[in-house]
C-alpha cells in the first residue's frame, strides 16, 4: 500500500469545554420563561440532542453527561464534541471535532 505524509498547512483551533466556547459561536444571554437567565445556542458548536441518548447518560469517550456535549454539522454529517475537544477549522473552512490525544499528536503550534 501507498504511504502519504500529511502536507503542512496551518490550521486554526480552538478548544471547546461548553456551551459558547467557540470563537464564532455567538452565545446571547436570554430570560426563559422561568425567568433563569441561559446562554444561547452556539452558531457553531449547538446543544447536543438525539432522541435515543438520555441526557443524564455518560458518554463512553469521555464520561461527561450527554447533557454537557455538543453537536456540530460537518461535511460527513453531525458529530458529538466532548468537553474537550478542539474544533479545527479546515482548508475550506469547514468546522469538525478533533480529540485532544490525536491533535496533541497531530498538530503543533506555528510559528509567527
Amino acid at each position: 500500500m501507498a504511504k502519504f505524509r500529511k502536507q503542512a498547512i496551518v490550521i486554526e483551533a480552538s478548544r471547546w469545554f461548553k456551551n459558547g466556547d467557540h470563537p464564532e459561536d455567538n452565545c446571547q444571554v436570554l430570560l426563559g420563561s422561568d425567568g433563569i437567565p441561559f446562554l444561547s445556542e452556539g452558531k457553531i458548536v449547538r446543544y447536543f440532542r438525539h432522541p435515543d441518548v438520555n441526557d443524564q447518560k455518560r458518554c463512553e469517550h469521555c464520561n461527561f453527561r450527554f447533557h454537557d456535549h455538543g453537536w456540530i454539522d460537518t461535511y460527513e454529517g453531525g458529530h458529538q464534541v466532548c468537553p474537550g475537544d478542539w474544533i479545527i477549522t479546515g482548508i475550506a473552512g469547514e468546522k469538525y471535532p478533533c480529540k485532544p490525544k490525536i491533535f496533541e499528536a497531530t498538530y503543533e503550534p506555528a510559528r509567527a
